[in-house]
């Protein structure tokens, strides 16, 4: 009997190890150097079953342990925590008795406390505005009443909460709108997706001047992070779809303490040519971060009219070119230029937060060594390595943007590399892998003027779904277009 508990019990141990192993292979694909080109959604489902498959086992252990009246073993494992603001309904859970077995009174000596998340499912219910009709029996001089009140949607049935709960379910939560109408369906309300599309596309048309005054407020910065994504778009003519770009614009000046707001604002653009980005950018002038693509170099162009831009370039996509060449087998030199990059990046730990001069003394003392180490590789190696080989293009595209890439050394408001809004941009392609593509360029346009506020909100801590009823509330009541900027998301809780 002992032994069959025993191996039993090994061969448990051998499933959580398997499952243990895979769970930390799979984590090392999504979040570490193998990282570059994964699709992280995919490994997230991924690690989703296999977490839910060792939670299995674990829970056959402490039943056994229960049936068997063993002390169930305490396991680690990241609970999360409950915040103060949620209301706490208490209960008391009291013996039978409080009469003692010789007779006496049972007095309370203390208590153990617990605490459990308890979720309410969301809940409709109905608004009824009443307006009374008030007339004179000793004139006529006619009926008094309160005019209607303005609403979002002209004789509509939704709420401004309702039509935010909707933009957030689809532009933060990615739940499209037929989802979301068979959600409501099973508690009764029958919408159609039609008519929850009609509601979106009215929040858009008030919405964008709001998104108009963000990517105002973000082009009067002198520092700034550019990068294009695709966006599908359906051609109805064609029967298939054909590509456009969202180009995003965005701002974090927290790195180096500073004081503008983090936003960032979404434009589509029917291409992806540099014309593009001049576009959106007319009239900024300052830093701008980028990758490699050879479009920004419009931007740089001598006969550019306009606000002078200078280009800082991303090591991030610099170290990615050689990271692939290091997966293939043994690639000593690409390995030594990661190793390189990775120093700067360490550097690049120590100093974040600080303001910019600290930032900028850091790295002329010690990031400025290493780039020159940096140098010297690329000038040996480039000489020997021939130039239509995987490393020959790495350490070209690292030799063409040089200059953009050492322009951290000059500033220290410049940021390393673009990651800062490449993280903005992945809601954006987990929409656009959800929706699969955009019904045609006016719905890509609304999903740039929507996602940009959302974004916003969501750098900024704040609870979009507050903000847009919130917002959308103020505009209903004919909030002033000269005060437009008082709307923007970092202002909530203070004008709106």
């Amino acid at each position: 009997m002992l032994i069959a508990s025993e191996a039993r019990n090994l061969r448990k141990d051998e499933r959580i190890e398997r499952l243990e192993m895979l769970v930390a292979a799979f984590k090392q694909a999504a979040f570490g150097r193998r990282s570059e080109k994964s699709d992280p959604d995919q490994f997230e489902l991924a690690l989703e079953d296999l977490e839910t498959a060792m939670a299995v086992i674990h829970a056959e252990e402490d039943a056994e342990d229960r049936a068997a009246k063993r002390p169930v073993k305490p396991r680690a494992a990241n609970r999360g925590s409950l915040p103060k603001h949620l209301p706490r309904i208490e209960e008391i859970i009291e013996p039978d008795s409080l009469t003692c077995a010789c007779g006496g009174c049972l007095h309370c000596i203390g208590e153990d406390v617990s605490e459990r998340l308890d979720i309410v499912p969301a809940q409709f219910r109905v608004i009824v505005t009443r307006r009374p009709k008030y007339a004179c029996r000793s004139c006529t001089d006619g009926v008094v009443q309160v005019p209607a009140p303005a609403r979002l949607i002209p004789g509509g049935m939704p709420t401004e909460a309702t039509v935010a709960h909707v933009l957030v379910s689809k532009y933060a939560d990615h739940l499209a709108l037929y989802r979301q109408a068979q959600i409501y369906s099973r508690q009764g309300v029958d919408l159609d997706r039609s008519t929850l599309a009609d509601w979106v596309g009215r929040a858009a048309f008030e919405l964008r001047p709001v998104h108009d005054a963000l990517m105002a407020d973000l082009k009067r910065s002198t520092k700034l992070f550019m990068d294009e994504t695709r966006a599908p778009v359906l051609d109805p003519g064609a029967r298939k779809t054909r590509t456009g770009y969202f180009w995003a614009l965005a701002r974090d000046d927290r790195p180096w303490g500073g004081t503008s707001p983090p936003g960032v604002v979404f434009t589509y653009a029917p291409g992806r040519g540099g014309q593009h980005a001049e576009r959106i950018l007319q009239g900024f002038g300052g830093i701008l971060q980028v990758d490699g693509y050879a479009g920004y170099n419009r931007l740089i162009a001598a006969d550019r009219i306009g606000p002078g831009i200078q280009l800082a370039h991303c090591w991030a996509h610099a170290r990615r070119k050689l990271i692939e060449i290091t997966r293939t087998g043994p690639a000593p030199i690409a390995e030594e230029g990661v190793v390189l990059i990775r120093n700067l990046y360490a550097i690049e730990e120590d100093i974040r937060g600080s303001d910019p001069a600290a930032r900028l003394a850091t790295r002329q003392e010690r990031s400025a060594p290493i780039l020159a180490r940096i140098d010297e590789w690329l000038l040996h190696h480039r000489a020997r390595v021939s130039a239509k080989s995987p490393l020959g293009e790495a350490l070209a595209y690292i030799a063409k943007y040089r200059d953009g890439l050492g322009r951290f050394l000059t500033d220290g408001r410049v940021e390393i590399d673009n990651n800062t809004v490449e993280r903005t941009i992945r809601p954006i392609a987990l929409n656009r892998k959800n929706a699969l593509f955009a019904g045609h360029d006016a719905g890509a346009e609304n999903w740039a003027v929507i996602a940009s506020l959302i974004e916003t909100c969501k750098m900024n801590g704040v609870d979009p779904h507050a903000w847009l009823t919130a917002t959308l509330s103020a505009i209903v009541r004919g909030h002033k277009q000269s005060q437009i900027d008082d709307l923007l998301p970092w202002n909530y809780g203070t004008t709106v």
